[in-house]
């Protein structure tokens, strides 16, 4: 493998003639224009316009009936688990292959998760690993779908569109209303991603997006629940803005809730961000299609999007033999200040998941090993 050669081709996609990182912000609209102006109107904490502006602008974009932005996408999927039902002590179908976020916003809810296997295509959620799980270990009892080994709830399933390539969703949704088991969409990372049409996040009864500063559009930091049940998306509101109940002047709290609401200041950001989002997509795409070229045949598989999906190219990767020539790549690229970086270490392996149920896992455990992310970021098109 030409290593000098991958890396010089990488560096003729981007401006910078120092470090290429994996995926910086791009602010080239009105960002500056909107913080002040939130700036100068003094809302800038949980209430004003953009706020407003930023739920509604996601409500058209994925065709729901209820967009809440929040804090972060952690705390996005916290309270959503919540909205579906999730209690202390159940169980909750995700995967071991996602950022760590996905699990800790289980943990926070005091349940537990169980990792199953992904797809090796989409690297995304098995549904038939969902159902193996499911035929083998639970059963329908009074109150809901139980594991009939450990005695817990299963209450919820959370599958994560890594890197914004979907999940297979219509058979997740299958299996899952087989069994009576609501999905919570991870799609942090799946901004403008469709699966068969639909916008990521939409398909499940709620979905969950970031807007952290490496996303393809940032608040800052940020996050969004949407939902098509709007009595959830209500209650997803107010649990959010700390469960205040609305009147002119007296407060009072009728539940515990969080303070995890989206500051005015970062939703401006966000909706300058937005307006940007089709060039963004569109840029990336066509690095996307580059990379996709100059690997063929060289010994590294650039990752595609699948039929009946759009793939939003967020962090854009390639796949590699085995570990040994992972890591070589690896070594090569961030020694030259290209910067790349392996996929995340599967969560059962951290000290606080050790203790959970994992399966098989032989599609995760093979990508751990071989994906690597490669900078994807959208400023080293503008002067294309």
């Amino acid at each position: 493998m030409n290593y000098l050669e991958i890396i010089n081709f990488i560096r003729s996609k981007f401006e910078s003639v120092n470090s290429i990182p994996l995926h910086a912000p791009c602010f080239i609209g009105n960002e500056k224009k909107y913080l002040l102006e939130t700036i100068d109107s003094t809302f800038v904490s949980s209430v004003g316009i953009f706020v407003d502006k930023s739920e509604f602008i996601f409500e058209e974009l994925t065709g729901t009936k209820k967009a809440v932005a929040v804090v972060n996408g952690t705390s996005g999927l916290h309270i959503a688990l919540k909205l579906v039902g999730v209690n202390k002590g159940d169980e909750v179908l995700t995967q071991a292959l996602s950022f760590v976020a996905t699990s800790n916003a289980i943990l926070y809810n005091e349940a537990n998760p169980v990792f199953l296997d992904v797809d090796y295509d989409t690297m995304g959620l098995s549904p038939n690993a969902v159902e193996n799980f499911l035929e083998e270990f639970a059963e329908f009892r009074e109150g809901g779908t139980f594991n009939k080994k450990t005695n817990k709830r299963i209450s919820a399933c959370i599958p994560m569109h890594t890197f914004g390539f979907p999940a297979r969703m219509d058979e997740l949704i299958e299996v899952c209303l087989k069994w009576r088991i609501p999905i919570v969409e991870d799609s942090a990372e799946a901004l403008g991603s469709y699966y068969k049409g639909r916008h990521a996040g939409s398909m499940g009864e709620i979905g969950v997006f970031s807007f952290n500063g490496n996303k393809i559009v940032t608040s800052g930091g940020g996050g969004m629940i949407i939902s098509n049940n709007l009595k959830k998306g209500i209650l997803a509101k107010h649990l959010t803005t700390t469960a205040k109940v609305p009147h002119q002047f007296e407060y009072f709290h009728d539940q515990l809730g969080f303070n995890f609401r989206l500051p005015n200041l970062n939703a401006a950001l966000l909706c300058a961000q937005m307006e940007k989002l089709d060039f963004f997509l569109k840029s990336k795409r066509t690095l996307a299609k580059e990379y996709s070229v100059f690997f063929n045949g060289k010994g590294v598989k650039f990752r595609e999007e699948l039929p009946d999906t759009e793939v939003n190219y967020w962090l854009m990767c390639v796949e590699l033999e085995n570990k040994f020539d992972r890591d070589l790549f690896l070594e090569k690229t961030n020694k030259q200040n290209v910067l790349t970086r392996p996929i995340w270490t599967l969560l059962y392996k951290l000290p606080m998941y050790k203790h959970c149920y994992r399966d098989n896992q032989l599609n995760a455990e093979k990508l751990e090993l071989r994906i690597v992310n490669i900078p994807s970021g959208v400023s080293n098109l503008l002067s294309k």
